[in-house]
C-alpha cells in the first residue's frame, strides 16, 4: 500500500484524491483546538465575532501538547477522542475546514458535512504521541492561551503521519473494517 503525501493548509482537489483506508503523510500548517477552544470559536461566531484563525483549505488536529522538554519543540502530541468536537465540527466544514485529526468514530451529522463540505477526516495514532512529536517541527500558541493546553497552536509539521477514515464520498474506515471482520451469527 503506498503513502500519498499533502500540504496544508490545501486546495479541494487535494482532499477529494483521498479515500478512507488511504495512509497519508502531511506536511504544512497545523492548528491545534480542542473542546474548548471548539467552544468558544461557536461562540464567537454565534456573537458575530471573527475567528482567530483562517479555516479555508486547513486542518485541526485535535491535540492538548504537553509542555517541551528542554531542546524539544513540543512535548506529546497524541490525539484526543474527536466525538467531543462532533456538536462543533458541521460549523467549522461550513466555513472551509478541509480535515480534522483525532482517534475515533465521528457520528453522523458529522460524516454527513464531511461528505457535503467535501473534507476529510483523519486518524492518528493513540499511544503513539512521542513518535508524532518528531514530525511538529514548530509550535506556537496563537490563540485562547488562557486556555492552557486547549489554546490554540499553530504547528509547522513535516511527514505528519495520519490514516483517512471519513472521506468526502462517504467512505468509512471503521465500518470497512466491521464488515471485513463480522462473524455471520445466522
Amino acid at each position: 500500500m503506498s503513502v500519498k503525501e499533502i500540504r496544508v493548509p490545501g486546495d479541494e482537489q487535494q482532499f477529494l484524491q483521498l479515500k478512507s483506508g488511504d495512509r497519508v503523510l502531511i506536511t504544512g500548517t497545523l492548528y491545534t483546538a480542542r473542546d474548548a477552544a471548539h467552544k468558544r470559536m461557536i461562540e464567537t461566531l454565534e456573537a458575530g465575532g471573527e475567528l482567530p484563525i483562517s479555516l479555508d483549505g486547513q486542518v485541526i488536529y485535535y491535540v492538548g501538547p504537553t509542555p517541551a522538554k528542554p531542546g524539544r519543540v513540543i512535548g506529546s502530541a497524541g490525539p484526543t477522542t474527536s466525538g467531543r468536537m462532533d456538536k462543533y465540527t458541521p460549523r467549522l466544514l461550513e466555513l472551509g475546514l478541509k480535515g480534522m485529526i483525532g482517534k475515533g468514530r465521528r457520528n453522523q451529522d458529522v460524516r454527513d458535512a464531511i461528505v457535503k463540505h467535501k473534507a476529510v477526516y483523519f486518524a492518528a495514532v493513540g499511544g503513539a504521541a512521542a513518535l508524532i512529536a518528531r514530525s511538529i517541527k514548530s509550535s506556537e500558541v496563537i490563540a485562547y492561551e488562557d486556555l492552557g493546553t486547549e489554546a490554540i497552536h499553530r504547528l509547522q509539521v513535516e511527514k505528519f503521519p495520519a490514516i483517512v477514515v471519513n472521506d468526502a464520498y462517504g467512505g468509512d474506515l471503521y465500518e470497512q473494517g466491521e464488515r471485513q471482520y463480522r462473524i455471520d451469527e445466522s
